[in-house]
C-alpha cells in the first residue's frame, strides 16, 4: 500500500489526527460489553493491513503487514496488545499481502492480491492454513490457489471467506475497476481460479468482512464504510455505520459476537478501534437490545445508517484535517526557501 501523503504532511496529519480520534478510541458505552479498543505493541507491526477475529482464541485477532515484511501472520491479544504467535509461510515469497479472512472450516486465509501497479500481475495468491490450536510461533505450509479476475488484472485490498458457505470473495480496491468478484465454491490448488463479478461497489475498497453469522458484510475504504445484507449470495446495501477517523484506515472485522466492528490503521503502535452497530446494521443472529429496537437503526437526527451524524462528523473532521495538514505542509516549504 503506498502512503497517502509525503513525509511532511503524514507528520502533520498525524499530529491532527491524533487530537481528533482520542474520543473514538473509547467504547460509547462503558458496560455495553462493546470490546476495548487496543494498541498493537509489537514493533515489527508497521503497516498492518487486514484484521481477522480467531475463531479458537477468544479476545485474539489475527493481521500482517503490507508488503515488504515476509511470510509472517501475526495473533495479537486484544487485552494487552502485544503478539502472543507468529505464523511463518514456508515457501512463501509473498509480493503484497493485503488481507485475512477465516473461514467455516476453521482455516485461515490470507490474501496476496494487491497490485500497486494499477493491475499489472496476471495472477494473484491466496495461501491457507489451519488457525493454530495453540498460541506459539510456528511454521507451516500454506495451501496455495491462483487467482485470475473475470475482465483482467486488478488491484485488491479485501478478501471475505463466507463462513457458511466457505466461499471466497475479493473486493476490487478503485472505483472505477472496482466490484465484489466471487471465486469458484471450491478453490483448486492445481488449477487457475477465476473470480467472476457479482456486484458493483462504489467504494474505495480496502478491506471487508462478514459478520460471523454470514447476513452481513462490511466494506471500508479510508474514511467510510459500507453495509449491506447479504441475500442469495448478493449485496444490498442496507447503510453505513460509523468509521473511526484513522490516519490510513486499512482493516475491518466483525467480533465474534457481531455486535461490533473492529478498525484497524497502519502505522508503528496502531490502535484498533471498536465501533458498535445498532438497529438493522446487527446480524441477523445477534438480535436487538432494547435500545435498538427503540431506534431501529436510527439516529436522533432521524438517520437510518446507526450513526450519521458522528460518521458526518469524522468525515468533516477529516477532510478538515487534510486540508490543515496541507496547509502546514505549504508553510513549512516556505520557510525552508527562505532559508
Amino acid at each position: 500500500m503506498r502512503p497517502l501523503l509525503c513525509a511532511p504532511g503524514i507528520a502533520a496529519l498525524t499530529a491532527l489526527a491524533a487530537l481528533t480520534v482520542l474520543p473514538a478510541a473509547t467504547p460509547a458505552v462503558a458496560d455495553s460489553g462493546t470490546p476495548s479498543a487496543f494498541t498493537v505493541q509489537d514493533p515489527r507491526i508497521k503497516e498492518s493491513s487486514g484484521l481477522a477475529a480467531s475463531r479458537a482464541h477468544p479476545g485474539v485477532y489475527w493481521t500482517h503487514n503490507d508488503s515488504d515484511d515476509g511470510p509472517y501472520v501475526y495473533a495479537v491479544d486484544s487485552r494487552t496488545g502485544r503478539t502472543v504467535a507468529t505464523v511463518t509461510l514456508s515457501g512463501i515469497d509473498p509480493r503484497d499481502v493485503e488481507a485475512i479472512s477465516i473461514g467455516p472450516d476453521g482455516n485461515v486465509y490470507v490474501g496476496d492480491i494487491g497490485d500497486n501497479l494499477g493491475g499489472s500481475w496476471p495472477k494473484v495468491w491466496i495461501y491457507r492454513f489451519a488457525e493454530p490450536k495453540e498460541l506459539k510461533d510456528v511454521t507451516v505450509t500454506p495451501v496455495r490457489y491462483a487467482v485470475q479476475y473475470e475482465g483482467g488484472p486488478r488491484d485488491a485490498e479485501s478478501l471475505m471467506v463466507h463462513p457458511k458457505t466457505g466461499r471466497v470473495y475479493i473486493a476490487g480496491k478503485h472505483r472505477s475497476g472496482g466490484g465484489l468478484f466471487a471465486g469458484p465454491e471450491k478453490l483448486s490448488a492445481t488449477g487457475t481460479n477465476v473470480f467472476r463479478r457479482v456486484a458493483d461497489l462504489k467504494l474505495w475498497a480496502t478491506d471487508g468482512a462478514f459478520s460471523p453469522d454470514g447476513t452481513r458484510l462490511v466494506v471500508r475504504s479510508y474514511f467510510d464504510v459500507r453495509e449491506y445484507r447479504w441475500e442469495d449470495g448478493r449485496p444490498k446495501e442496507i447503510g453505513r455505520p460509523n468509521v473511526p477517523l484513522q490516519r490510513q484506515g486499512e482493516s475491518v472485522t466483525f467480533t465474534p459476537d457481531g455486535r461490533t466492528l473492529m478498525y484497524g490503521t497502519e502505522g508503528v503502535r496502531s490502535q484498533v478501534s471498536p465501533v458498535p452497530l445498532e438497529g438493522d446494521l446487527l446480524p441477523d443472529h445477534a438480535g436487538k437490545a432494547p435500545a435498538d429496537d427503540k431506534n431501529d437503526g436510527r439516529t436522533e437526527s432521524g438517520l437510518g445508517d446507526g450513526g450519521g451524524d458522528d460518521r458526518n462528523r469524522n468525515l468533516a473532521i477529516g477532510a478538515g484535517t487534510f486540508a490543515v495538514a496541507t496547509l502546514l505542509v505549504l508553510a513549512l516549504r516556505r520557510v525552508f526557501r527562505r532559508r
